[in-house]
């Protein structure tokens, strides 16, 4: 089997997000903090959660990476679309990047945060 087959099996096979960063070419990544963090990180296998990966709009989608701890995200098994055919790595950086916050400025984060610990408003949010 080619390379460029096995680069595209992600999308028949299961397979967690740990898996997934051990499965990368670890070089590629030297410089994203984020990745060796979460190479570093223990499962905990607490979680239930399934990582969504579908394309909306032209542009992958990566949905349910933020919930949980890093623990529970790195066990979370990877759904990856049928349709959606993407090697390993632009899987990883699209997954990466929806983890890093990106589109989700820290102005966001405060102004979500102070709504969710506002108990007034808390009780609409939930």
């Amino acid at each position: 089997m080619s390379n460029f087959v096995a680069e595209f099996m992600i999308v028949y096979e299961t397979m967690t997000l740990r898996e997934l960063l051990q499965s990368v070419d670890a070089e590629a990544y030297a410089s994203i903090p984020l990745y060796d963090e979460l190479l570093k990180t223990k499962p905990e296998y607490g979680s239930s959660n399934r990582i969504k990966v579908k394309v909306l709009n032209g542009e992958i989608a990566v949905s349910n990476v933020h919930v949980g701890s890093l623990g529970d995200i790195v066990a979370c098994p990877i759904d990856v679309a049928p349709d959606l055919q993407v090697t390993k790595m632009q899987l990883l950086d699209a997954i990466l990047k929806e983890m890093s916050h990106e589109g989700f400025t820290e102005t966001d984060a405060d102004d979500f945060w102070d709504d969710m610990m506002d108990l007034r408003k808390a009780k609409n949010i939930r």
